[in-house]
């Protein structure tokens, strides 16, 4: 959810160069949001974009997102706490 992404930042700027010719990922870790805008944008530098989505259903995407979500938040509110956050998350994504 970050707009100030290396990784997505030092793909672009290759493209820019002309240094790669393709990118391969999978779609959500490439971007949640504005994903075609992404692809024209690699399009215009002549970069091909293939990209791949597991088979989940609405109901995993929906409770992974808020977990992410979550654990966004918790970082910003306790900060080095946020790791016993994380773990009580991760025992509920097991759980559920």
């Amino acid at each position: 959810m970050k707009e100030d992404r290396e990784g997505l930042k030092k793909l672009i700027e290759l493209a820019k160069r002309r240094q790669i010719d393709a990118v391969v990922a999978h779609k959500d870790r490439l971007t949640r949001f504005g994903f075609e805008y992404l692809v024209e944008l690699f399009k215009a530098y002549g970069v091909n974009v293939v990209a791949f989505q597991d088979d989940k259903d609405y109901t995993q995407e929906l409770m992974e997102d808020f977990v992410e979500i979550v654990k966004s938040f918790a970082s910003r509110i306790y900060g080095q706490e946020c790791e016993k956050v994380v773990k009580c998350v991760e025992n509920l994504k097991k759980d559920g």
